[in-house]
């Protein structure tokens, strides 16, 4: 834990600058050592987790896909997308190195000193697609989620190197390249399923036409029951790789308005169905609601990479999932106008898919 910093905060602008303008995060706030979480963290009453909600008892799949040829591995990864949105994969060939690498190079980023964040905070980043922030979208959100992260939006190899910041960049270079072989093959499987027998050029740029991928911190917080980590949402992506560390804290929406807890498996991957694929599908992949709470005791991370379609791409249901006479749920929209509108609320749900149906 890093020595309490001497601040004090008159009102909740001086919290607003020392957070989000200084570069401190909160993850200055909470090696403060507050006592008391900040009003503007508190999150309505309907929005914060409650133990009534959670069940223990369910988990999403777990998958061992060391075997691409076995039909049961196939059928199993296309069951998950369709009825939970939601799956662990292990054995998946990215070596444990490789993603021992990139937890540590997240801590080491988030390590640095407030000044050398700073410089990637929007006003001052050499590129817009590389960005430290805090929160998700603190200039829409009534309240703040407690969670700080950098995101990095990967052009070419060429601008990683010479933006990205050289304390993270080689580890987490090397995790996107060895993760994408395992995205392919998930691809290729769930295509399959729906008629799309071959992934040309054109699908190619229209499932993974672009890629970001987030470094996610989540502070120690002093009251985690009156915050969250991340609001509801689901992701706007076609999958999302998620790669989590030991601590735990994602929980997905299950039946009855209840929430399923993702435990930590040693070596494994999270990947998730986005918005994009279960338009793509015309809703027969589920991109489904989850969120992270705050954690009172440990400071967690968490890797995501976002498989998106090229922001130019127009998506909507494929000819091929419509060709048996199915009716489309969804119109042709603009990738980067469902993004645009993603981020221009706060997290609010399922209600982002709103935007694409007829």
């Amino acid at each position: 834990m890093a020595p309490t910093l001497a601040v004090s905060f008159n009102d909740s602008s001086d919290i607003t600058d020392f957070v989000l303008k200084k570069g401190n995060g909160v993850k200055g706030l909470s090696e403060m050592g507050l006592e008391s979480l900040p009003e503007q963290y508190i999150q309505p009453l309907e929005e914060r987790m409650c133990d009534t909600k959670t069940m223990s008892q369910e988990s999403v799949p777990l998958i061992d896909i060391s075997k691409w040829d076995d039909p049961e591995v196939a059928e199993a990864i296309c069951e998950a997308a369709e009825k939970w949105g939601f799956f662990q994969i292990i054995n998946h060939g990215v070596p444990i190195e490789v993603l021992e690498n990139v937890k540590e190079a997240t801590h080491q980023f988030f390590g640095l000193s407030a000044e050398e964040k700073r410089k990637y905070l929007k006003e001052f980043s050499p590129s817009n697609n590389v960005r430290f922030g805090t929160s998700f979208s603190p200039e829409a959100e009534k309240a703040l989620e407690w969670k700080d992260y950098l995101s990095l939006f990967y052009v070419s190899e060429d601008e990683a190197s010479a933006l990205w910041p050289s304390v993270c960049k080689d580890q987490v270079l090397e995790y996107m390249k060895r993760s994408e072989i395992v995205v392919r093959k998930l691809l290729d499987v769930l295509m399959k399923n729906l008629n799309v027998t071959e992934i040309d050029e054109t699908k190619e740029s229209l499932l993974m036409g672009s890629k970001r991928i987030n470094l996610n911190y989540y502070p120690i917080c002093p009251n985690p029951e009156l915050t969250v980590g991340v609001g509801r949402h689901s992701d706007v992506s076609t999958l999302t790789v998620l790669l989590q560390d030991d601590i735990g804290g994602l929980y997905v929406r299950g039946n009855n308005d209840s929430w399923i807890h993702v435990p930590p498996v040693n070596g494994s991957i999270v990947i998730n169905v986005g918005d994009a694929l279960q338009i793509m599908s015309n809703g027969r992949y589920k991109s489904i609601e989850h969120r992270v709470i705050a954690n009172g005791s440990n400071n967690r991370i968490s890797v995501p990479i976002f498989i998106n379609p090229g922001p130019s791409e127009k998506i909507s249901p494929f000819p091929e999932v419509l060709a048996s006479g199915e009716k489309a749920v969804y119109k042709e929209v603009l990738y980067s106008d469902y993004v645009k509108h993603f981020f221009q609320k706060a997290h609010d749900g399922k209600t982002t898919i709103e935007f694409a149906k007829i």
